[in-house]
C-alpha cells in the first residue's frame, strides 16, 4: 500500500510548480528522492575526488617501486661480485704503487736530465740546449716540461727519441718540430714531460 501511495504522490505531483521555499510541503517521496541523488552525487563527486589523489599518488609510488628495485639490482649484483672487485682493488693498488715509483722525486729530476743529456751525446747529436720549464699541477700528480734543441741526422735523432722514451723513469715527448740545416743535418724541438706524484703532504 505504501508503494502505491508513494507513485500517487509522484504522479499527483506538479515538477512546474516547485516551490524551493518551501521543501517541508513537498510529498514524501519527492523528499526521499532527493535527499537519495544529493547523497549519491556528494557520494560520486567524493569518490573521485579521492580516487584522483589516489591514482596520483599511486603513480608516484609505482615510480619509486622501479627506482628501488633498479637500486637493488644494481647492488645485488655488486654485492655477487664483491671478492672480485676487491681482488681487482687489490690489483690496481699494486699497478698505481709500481706506476708510482717510475714518476721522479725532486732529488731524481736532475739525473733524469742528465740522462737526456748523456743520450743525445751517445747518439752523436748537437745539444742546442736542455731547459726544465716551470711546473704545472694536476689532482694527482705534476707535470715537469722538458724543452729539447737538439742537430744532428735524421737516424741519429730516431734513435734518440727510441731512448728517451724507453728510460726507466715516465717519460713522455710532445711538439715535435724537425726543420733542415743542410742536405744532411737537421734541427729538431722536442718537448719531453716527465711527472711526479703529488702526495697528500705537498697538496
Amino acid at each position: 500500500m505504501a508503494i502505491q501511495d508513494t507513485i500517487e504522490q509522484l504522479q499527483d505531483f506538479d515538477f512546474n510548480n516547485i516551490d524551493l521555499n518551501n521543501v517541508g510541503g513537498w510529498p514524501s517521496a519527492i523528499k526521499v528522492i532527493l535527499l537519495v541523488l544529493i547523497f549519491s552525487l556528494l557520494l560520486a563527486g567524493g569518490y573521485f575526488l579521492y580516487l584522483t589523489d589516489k591514482q596520483e599518488m599511486l603513480v608516484k609510488v609505482e615510480a619509486t617501486e622501479q627506482e628501488l628495485k633498479k637500486d637493488y639490482e644494481d647492488k645485488a649484483a655488486q654485492s655477487a661480485n664483491l671478492e672480485e672487485y676487491r681482488q681487482q682493488k687489490v690489483e690496481m693498488e699494486t699497478t698505481f704503487g709500481t706506476l708510482l715509483r717510475q714518476l721522479p722525486s725532486d732529488t731524481e729530476v736532475p739525473g733524469l736530465l742528465e740522462d737526456i743529456t748523456l743520450s743525445a751525446l751517445q747518439h752523436n747529436l748537437k745539444i742546442g740546449s736542455i731547459d726544465l720549464k716551470a711546473e704545472s699541477q694536476a689532482e694527482f700528480y705534476i707535470e715537469l716540461p722538458i724543452d729539447i734543441n737538439v742537430e744532428g741526422s735524421y737516424h741519429d735523432m730516431g734513435a734518440f727519441v727510441s731512448s728517451v722514451a724507453s728510460l726507466s723513469r715516465i717519460v713522455t715527448l710532445h711538439n715535435f718540430n724537425i726543420v733542415p740545416i743542410d742536405n744532411s743535418m737537421l734541427r729538431m724541438s722536442i718537448v719531453a714531460k716527465t711527472y711526479r706524484y703529488v702526495d697528500e703532504e705537498n697538496k
